[in-house]
């Protein structure tokens, strides 16, 4: 062919031409062709794979390539069993730029990398490992162009785009004061599960947030904006990294080549918090040589409520024929009655693979408590006795946890546990009383309680729309005045045996006459007048209702409309205000409920602030922030039917196994001891106590696993 062109170019009697292909001619004859061939396997194996991991781990970890599922069971080995893998590659060849290691934590990742560095004397620097999130950041970094995003592009926190919507909404002409438009948080969260979910926003809004469904367009609208802004802007959010990379993979097929090509092994730790956006991209990624091993647990898979998609890993076997899928049921935590709990608890539910978690630990001989008691308080008297117990045995309080299934389950608890000076720590790092939510409805009672309550009288006007920082402080200046004028809460002038700071019985007077005749800004006339109205409900003629009724008629006048367009979690903080309204039912007195929420705050404060690491504290939290964790001792407390299982998951078959699978998680947080308490009476909103159902989960555990305690008062 070269010396075709040379003679065309003679006959064309151009020079030019004929010099260049005869320099082709010269580089063809020159050329050696050279074939790359994949590295020889590995004949000096350093890891004898048999004698480190059971029977069921090698199995997994010596797979031949293909779609693989591996289903560990708690306590199981998971993470070893990985890291195991990623090794029998590396040793089998496999150059470390063709593995994707695809974590939740960048941690998780360091970790199992860490190990492999220690098992195997290779370099495995090459080998791509990190979250989904941070290798969608990689990637974008390298061909965002494509989309029309620079490499130089800003990721935005959730304040940096909530910011931003705030700014979009504003733009686009919508006054969220005027038809209580959702916040930035609220939009944020809303578009985010728009993303990880692939559901429509108006499917979305209706299952989720149905209160906003009048306002779809107008949604849709600043959606819409928002992501035009974030073009114009070069910036992305967290959500982007996933949605922009798969995006973009399914537009320019020559990028995804690329890397469908490099990734020739992949790996997916907790495949069953995956949701639909992270298997999707998993899954063009492993379309070609389907060398793919995910690794989780279906049993607990608890995270829907946040995105995850459960069918991910359940229904991998029917996206991947020819998968293996291998069974680690040998548990390495917990002693095999407790083991024989966790069984029973899951065995109940349909959609499931099937295993028997099975004890390496030898027996106990005791078997885990299930705990009857009177009322919550008597539960949380158990509890902390109990604890105290277990403390004189010689067991760090540290290593002893107490799961609930909602956060207000441990009201009582926290009560108890600060009276007797037991410290404990909240793992979501938030105590219950010191939640927002709650310190904004208990603002309104503390404000009635004492009229001379600076704190409270900010925090409370500052929920009303147009009131900041400036504008309540100038209100606080002129509601003192008022005070000093009038004498309330002054001893010196009271003619009363009443405490400083508290309105006597025999003055009449009206918070709202007062404050009508304050001065606000224009835009907040309306629930100024609310609210105005809303404090004369709470205290007619200056006194106080009981805090329970305090409690709903400000949640109900006021809280709930902003707690809708302020907060993503709506209903489990309305769920947290209502139980909060039941709690305080035992105390008539306002005084007596705020002193004992102060104390609360303040007693354990000092015995152990949150998340201190210098002291011992028993751990309370909820079963979904447990997971992943265990301890020497668990208590799960508030077995009752519609506390845990919650109301909510009743009304349908797949809610109520992912209740089941987080009953299952919580026993399996335990090595040594379990403890399974329920409520026989609790108050109700109903004022009256009403008889609790135990758990059908605890019905669904055969009596035989279980040693019934009586408990009895001296």
């Amino acid at each position: 062919m070269a010396e075709s062109k040379i003679q065309s170019a003679i006959c064309g009697d151009n020079i030019t031409a004929v010099l260049s292909a005869i320099r082709q001619s010269a580089i063809l004859k020159m050329s050696r062709q050279y074939t790359l061939q994949r590295a020889p396997v590995s004949t000096s194996i350093h890891i004898d794979y048999a004698a480190e991991l059971n029977e069921q781990q090698l199995a997994a970890v010596t797979a031949p390539p293909g779609p693989i599922l591996v289903i560990a069971g708690a306590g199981s080995g998971k993470t070893r069993t990985l890291t195991y893998r990623v090794a029998y590659l590396l040793e089998n060849g496999i150059d470390p730029r063709n593995i994707l290691l695809l974590t939740f934590t960048n941690k998780a990742a360091r970790e199992m990398l860490n190990r492999v560095a220690n098992l195997l004397p290779v370099d495995a620097s090459g080998l791509w490992g990190g979250t989904f999130h941070s290798v969608g950041n990689r990637i974008l970094r390298r061909h965002g162009s494509a989309l029309g995003y620079s490499s130089g592009f800003t990721i935005m926190d959730r304040e940096d785009q909530k910011d931003l919507i705030n700014t979009v909404v504003a733009n686009a002409g919508i006054d969220p004061k005027e038809i209580r438009f959702p916040k930035g948080d609220v939009l944020a969260e809303i578009f985010s599960f728009v993303v990880n979910t692939e559901m429509p926003l108006e499917a979305l809004l209706a299952e989720k947030f149905p209160y906003f469904l009048p306002l779809l367009k107008k949604i849709q609208d600043v959606r819409d904006r928002y992501e035009k802004k974030k073009k114009a802007t070069n910036s992305v959010d967290f959500d982007d990294l996933l949605q922009k990379t798969l995006l973009m993979f399914q537009q320019h097929e020559r990028i995804a080549e690329i890397y469908r090509r490099q990734f020739q092994f992949i790996l997916v730790d907790e495949y069953q918090d995956t949701n639909k956006i992270q298997a999707d991209l998993v899954d063009l990624l492993a379309r070609d040589h389907r060398n793919l091993m995910v690794v989780g647990d279906d049993a607990q898979s608890i995270y829907s409520w946040r995105g995850a998609n459960f069918q991910n890993i359940l229904e991998f076997p029917k996206r991947y024929p020819d998968a293996q899928v291998f069974k680690i049921e040998m548990n390495y935590r917990s002693v095999p009655e407790i083991l024989e709990v966790a069984n029973a608890a899951i065995a109940e539910n349909v959609q499931q693979f099937r295993k028997h978690l099975s004890a390496t630990r030898e027996s106990k001989t005791l078997k885990p408590a299930l705990v009857a008691l009177n009322d919550g308080a008597e539960q949380a008297q158990f509890v902390a006795q109990r604890i105290l117990e277990l403390r004189d045995e010689n067991v760090d309080l540290n290593d002893i946890a107490v799961l609930y299934r909602a956060h207000y389950h441990a009201l009582e608890l926290q009560l108890e546990l600060s009276r007797r000076g037991i410290p404990y720590q909240i793992t979501s790092g938030i105590r219950f009383f010191e939640q927002a939510h709650i310190k904004d409805v208990t603002s309104f009672i503390r404000f009635v309680a004492n009229p001379r309550d600076e704190v409270a009288f900010n925090r409370m006007v500052k929920l009303l729309p147009g009131i900041g920082n400036r504008t309540a402080e100038n209100l606080w200046q002129a509601w003192e005045s008022g005070l000093a004028v009038a004498g309330i809460g002054d001893p010196g002038r009271e003619k009363t045996s009443a405490p400083a700071g508290v309105i006597p019985q025999s003055r009449d007077y009206s918070f709202g006459e007062r404050l009508l005749a304050m001065n606000v800004p224009a835009k907040s006339k309306k629930m100024w007048t609310q609210l105005a109205h809303t404090l004369d409900e709470i205290a007619p003629g200056g006194q106080p209702n009981p805090p329970s009724e305090m409690i709903t008629s400000v949640v109900e006048a006021i809280y709930d409309d902003y707690a809708k367009v302020n907060f993503a979690n709506y209903q489990l903080r309305r769920e947290d205000l209502d139980q909060l309204a039941v709690f305080a039912r035992q105390f008539k007195d306002v005084h007596e409920f705020l002193s004992q929420l102060a104390l609360i705050s303040n007693v354990n404060a000092e015995a152990a602030p949150v998340q201190t690491n210098e002291k011992e504290a028993v751990n309370l939290s909820s079963v979904h922030q447990a997971k992943g964790l265990e301890f020497h001792t668990v208590f799960v407390i508030w077995l009752t039917d519609g506390m845990f299982p919650s109301s909510r998951s009743l009304d349908t078959r797949d809610a109520l196994e992912e209740e089941r699978r987080l009953f299952y998680v919580a026993t399996t947080r335990a090595r040594d001891e379990l403890y399974l308490t329920y409520p026989q009476m609790r108050l109700s909103g109903g004022y009256g106590d009403v008889f609790q159902r135990p758990s059908r989960f605890l019905q669904e555990i055969p009596n035989d696993l279980l040693e019934d305690w009586q408990v009895t008062r001296k």
